[in-house]
């Protein structure tokens, strides 16, 4: 199904769901796509199962991936955490380069320290008020500051201000800038709800494990549903339970 979310709705989505992500890593599951669980009805895969769930619980539990740990994590939740915050931080920092208007300067220090004539008061206050708006503008909380707050949160967030076009110190995306962004927030948005379970998905096994018939399996699910699978070839579904329908 097409998703029919904006750029900006899709990196809000991404800001709201870090949260559920950071709780999945301390509570890691062992299921991939397709669901082992459905796979384990597919006789041509039973013995992958079994290796694929060792050799990541054996993964999931080693303090050597990623230090000792007071309870073992997700790897997969972890992996796609840091490739996503990775993915947003490193579109933020080019966008912010190509778009954002760089600080006002400040006035030049003045040469006298104090201001003897009406005249040199109104110098003087007119500097004042140069010096206050610079400071302002460069601590312009709206600004992409990449040595503040570097988080996947903070990054979605502000690039779902580019892609809304929200006012502020920078110029409007280019189409080119666009398209880039639209293409991040879509790939990013996938794998947080993939590691999640929220997304639909649908796959065909490979070739090595066709139906009896011959025809290829497609696997379906997520988002809420059951895991299931249908040959294209004769049409038989498999569910958890075992096999629907022949």
């Amino acid at each position: 199904m097409t998703d029919t979310r904006t750029p900006a709705q899709q990196l809000q989505q991404i800001a709201r769901l870090w949260p559920d992500l950071t709780d999945a890593l301390s509570a890691p599951t062992h299921h991939s796509w397709p669901p082992v669980e459905l796979r384990g009805y597919l006789n041509a895969m039973e013995h992958m199962d079994r290796v694929e769930a060792a050799a990541l619980r054996a993964l999931e539990r080693s303090p050597e991936q990623l230090g000792a740990r007071p309870v073992p994590i997700s790897l997969r939740v972890h992996d796609t955490m840091r490739a996503v915050e990775a993915a947003l931080l490193d579109t933020a920092d080019r966008i912010a380069r190509s778009v954002q208007r760089p600080p006002q300067q400040p006035p030049a220090p003045a040469h006298s320290a104090a201001a003897r004539t009406r005249g040199e008061r109104l110098v003087w206050q007119d500097r004042a008020r140069r010096i206050e708006a610079a400071r302002r503008d460069a601590c312009d909380p709206r600004r992409w500051q990449p040595q503040h707050g570097r988080t996947a949160i903070r990054a979605a967030l502000w690039l779902s201000g580019r892609a809304d076009g929200r006012s502020g110190p920078f110029r409007m995306l280019s189409a080119t800038e666009n398209q880039h962004l639209a293409r991040v927030a879509a790939g990013a948005l996938g794998r947080v709800e993939s590691a999640l379970d929220l997304a639909d998905q649908r796959r065909e096994l490979t070739a090595e494990h066709p139906c009896q018939c011959g025809g290829t399996i497609e696997m379906y699910g997520g988002a809420g549903a059951r895991p299931v699978a249908r040959c294209k070839g004769c049409g038989a579904i498999w569910s958890e339970a075992g096999v629907v329908a022949a």
